[in-house]
């Protein structure tokens, strides 16, 4: 079993994390690092400590009423992306410990295209 860098957790929620085959277990949110724990696989874990941590990015539709996905930019690692059971409240928990300028809603489809077609113009 792998042990926790946190000491205070702020919040644990059932989550999936993306990594080609979707890997199932909990999220915990807490003082000193986010940390993803399958509970059927001991070895399938991943600790994200928040210095680590450049961007959040939230898959947003309908103005904030559904989000299915965010996505955690780090310095080094790459990117981690994860759906929780709630996102709302995730997303405020890591808040807490990731300034407001850091979080970010990602670009639509509509968004994407013409970013894609501008940029190709110059």
């Amino acid at each position: 079993m792998v042990k926790s860098i946190n000491t205070k957790v702020d919040l644990a929620v059932e989550a999936t994390w993306f990594r080609g085959i979707p890997s199932y277990g909990k999220v915990m949110i807490g003082d000193k690092a986010f940390e993803f724990y399958n509970e059927r696989n001991v070895g399938d874990f991943v600790q994200i400590p928040w210095d680590e941590v450049t961007y959040v990015v939230a898959d947003v539709h309908f103005h904030g009423k559904y989000i299915p996905r965010f996505e955690i930019r780090t310095r080094q690692n790459g990117n981690f992306i994860f759906a929780t059971k709630d996102p709302k409240k995730s997303l405020r928990a890591i808040r807490k410990y990731v300034p407001a300028s850091h979080m970010r809603k990602s670009l639509s489809l509509w968004q994407g295209l013409k970013q894609r077609f501008t940029h190709r113009k110059k």
